[in-house]
């Protein structure tokens, strides 16, 4: 690993901190190194030793190996080709690993499966039509409309037309992007 890719963790570790709604003095705190060396590992002017790594990732509950991934995902270009897939109607658009998961499904697509997932997720009707049944509600979506849902939200879906295109963009599972509504 160069330098330069050392320093680019400090993004990784303020979204981190951020989304656990944590201050810098917390981590200080926490970690047991001072809040000007973390401000400095955040803006990418410092970088940390293996062990201190290790320390600011033990305060935020996560690993380093888990800060290089987010780091090394948050400055990715990737190119994701059209090409046949193992699983008829379904393809991914960006590959694992990234900090969003994108996936496109073709065809009449029914699996009857519910679905809950941790992070927020955006079902986006390309072409056709859907149904979608969340939280108990039956939402019909037709070319050009978007479903939010917030993570832990129960669903269904289901295409309703032959040649419906769907994107299905969510935060990936393995990024902890959920908020505490009681902070």
């Amino acid at each position: 690993m160069d330098e330069k890719e050392s320093l680019r963790v400090g993004a990784a570790v303020r979204r981190r901190r951020r989304s656990l709604g944590m201050t810098l003095a917390a981590v200080a705190a926490r970690s047991g190194l001072s809040v000007p060396f973390l401000s400095q590992i955040e803006n990418e002017r410092a970088r940390p030793s293996v062990r201190s790594l290790e320390r600011v990732a033990d305060a935020l509950d996560t690993t380093p190996a888990r800060l290089h991934a987010a780091a090394d995902s948050a400055r990715t270009v990737d190119v994701v080709r059209a090409a046949p897939t193992a699983i008829p109607g379904a393809r991914r658009v960006v590959r694992p690993g990234h900090q969003l998961d994108a996936q496109e499904f073709t065809g009449e697509v029914d699996t009857g499966r519910e679905y809950q997932h941790r992070n927020d997720e955006v079902m986006f009707i390309a072409d056709g039509a859907a149904e979608v049944e969340a939280e108990g509600r039956a939402y019909r979506l037709e070319r050009g409309d978007t479903l939010y849902l917030t993570g832990g939200v129960r669903h269904r879906w289901r295409a309703t037309e032959p040649g419906t295109r769907i994107l299905v963009v969510a935060v990936a599972e393995h990024i902890d992007a959920t908020v505490d509504p009681r902070r």
